[in-house]
């Protein structure tokens, strides 16, 4: 019992070693691509926004700060589009429906906005994004914790990623949701390393072309 215990905390221990040097190469490579401040921020044709969670038909803090440093990009013309991705997987769950309506009342040219319907994680949404949509370069807009992995994936997959903090005041479970990145990291790590194909793929939608915002769903 001894031999299984020891064999088991040497394995725990290589094991949180390993977590521990994937979270760290993945903050250190990608940190100074992190942006705080619109001053001398890079202008990208695409910015990508996450969805973040709803509540009812609007969105939550961290969804609705993401959108509005979105829309504040685009306003400045630090972005040309927005990329807009999230869970709509369930009637009575709609993220999309919420962040178009949401660019749409803050004024945001629906000619602009592209909708990916199947972003159900932040990796799938990247894939996506590369192969889907066809994008090369990107503003990433999400809240801190969050920005060195996607963009280490976006990288990795061959996006040249920036990213745009949205950090705006307080959160509820902010620590829990940035203690729970490092096993996040460390799986994004594994998906980058078997090249993991999302379960929705669909056809080529054509970033340069006409918005797949879908015009009856304003309000």
């Amino acid at each position: 019992m001894k031999k299984y215990f020891k064999i088991f905390l040497y394995l725990a221990i290589i094991g949180i070693i390993t977590i521990v040097s994937v979270n760290y190469h993945i903050t250190s490579s990608t940190k100074k691509y992190i942006h705080y401040s619109i001053k001398k921020f890079p202008k990208n044709d695409v910015g990508i926004i996450f969805g973040a969670g709803i509540n009812g038909d609007q969105p939550s803090k961290y969804l609705k700060d993401r959108l509005d440093a979105g829309i504040m990009l685009w306003k400045a013309k630090r972005i040309n589009k927005i990329l807009l991705s999230g869970d709509n997987g369930r009637e009575e769950y709609d993220e999309l429906t919420v962040m178009k309506n949401y660019c749409y009342r803050n004024g945001v040219d629906t000619t602009k906005i592209f909708i990916d319907y199947a972003g159900f994680d932040t990796y799938s949404t990247m894939y996506r994004a590369k192969h889907i949509f066809k994008i090369k370069k990107a503003t990433l807009i999400s809240q801190e914790y969050h920005l060195n992995r996607a963009i280490y994936i976006g990288q990795s997959l061959g996006i040249k990623s920036a990213g745009y903090s949205a950090n705006k005041g307080e959160y509820l479970g902010y620590k829990y949701v940035t203690f729970r990145e490092y096993l996040s990291r460390f799986k994004s790590f594994l998906d980058v390393l078997r090249n993991r194909e999302p379960h929705f793929l669909g056809g080529e939608i054509d970033i340069n072309g006409e918005s797949n915002y879908s015009k009856e769903d304003k309000r």
